[in-house]
């Protein structure tokens, strides 16, 4: 079963007129170099031919066209790096579990097309970090970062995750599937999970290869990439995850940054909180009011103290 034949309820389609603006710029942006065609009924591919590095990218629709720009952010991050870029864009939550995208990928192998690069990066997030790991068998050697990605979500297998229920109705179980059993060409791969949540934290196990680096954001549940992207570090994450060189080290020194941005801090005291940990609660925000100009920590103390 695929997407094709057995959408989800959830298969929602973005606006017919802002869908139909952004595909006429993505084909005159790609009428002299790379292309832009349709993927089956819910998919899209993107192709942007700039060099020998190559990015490529899993986007759903409706964050593209509410974006900026308009355009999928791989275009510029890409662009301004001078990297070829391939992205995948999906209309609704398809997790990219459709015929006609293993089709195309296929296709792509046939070509040789991966051939052309010296380094290529799978990355993705949420529903792209799933396709990210399974489709980077197609390019053995490439490097992925996965940002909350999901195993599978076939039956028996992860019946402890009903995050996403409808998605179950997808097919996890044929080709492109069990997202850790395609990783094993891969070259270095960084999977990021919610290690304080239980799902995230089991999804995290289940990708156990020893080529495999799994990182914890605690606290951010499933907006991982979010708060990379605000706390102004997945840039610098991107660019070492091409090169290889995204170590356990690297980045605990850029996840450090979260020291100063607030909805973590709010999520940590609020753990704290929840827990009645008073005294912790009372330090947190003491270190926070001490470093950062933080009125609502501020507020928090001296209702926690008793202080005016």
């Amino acid at each position: 079963m695929s997407v094709t034949d057995t959408a989800p309820d959830s298969l929602a389609k973005a606006p017919a007129d802002l869908r139909d603006g952004l595909f006429q710029r993505l084909e005159e942006l790609t009428a002299d170099e790379g292309h832009f065609e349709a993927v089956g009924q819910h998919h899209w591919a993107l192709f942007e031919d700039r060099g020998t590095t190559l990015l490529v990218t899993f986007d759903q629709l409706d964050p593209i066209l509410a974006s900026a720009d308009g355009m999928p952010w791989g275009h510029g991050f890409a662009g301004e790096r001078g990297w070829s870029h391939l992205c995948l864009m999906a209309d609704g939550d398809t997790y990219f579990r459709d015929q006609a995208v293993y089709r195309h990928f296929d296709r792509l192998v046939d070509d040789a097309f991966f051939e052309d690069f010296d380094r290529v990066l799978f990355y993705g997030h949420g529903h792209g970090a799933h396709a990210a790991c399974a489709f980077a068998v197609t390019a053995p050697g490439a490097q992925v970062l996965a940002l909350n990605p999901r195993a599978s979500l076939a039956g028996r297998e992860v019946c402890w995750d009903r995050r996403t229920l409808p998605a179950r109705q997808l097919d996890f179980t044929s080709r492109y599937g069990y997202a850790p059993d395609m990783l094993e060409g891969a070259g270095k791969v960084v999977v990021i999970h919610d290690l304080t949540l239980r799902e995230e934290a089991m999804h995290s196990a289940l990708f156990r290869a020893p080529w495999v680096t799994r990182l914890s954001a605690p606290l951010m549940g499933e907006r991982i990439e979010w708060a990379l992207r605000n706390m102004g570090v997945l840039p610098t994450l991107i660019e070492a995850a091409m090169a290889g060189k995204l170590t356990s080290a690297l980045f605990a020194t850029e996840w450090r940054k979260r020291r100063a941005f607030s909805p973590y801090l709010k999520a940590l005291l609020e753990k704290a909180e929840n827990a009645k940990r008073r005294g912790q609660a009372i330090a947190i925000c003491r270190s926070v009011t001490q470093r950062l100009k933080a009125p609502h920590f501020a507020r928090r103390l001296a209702k926690l103290t008793g202080e005016k």
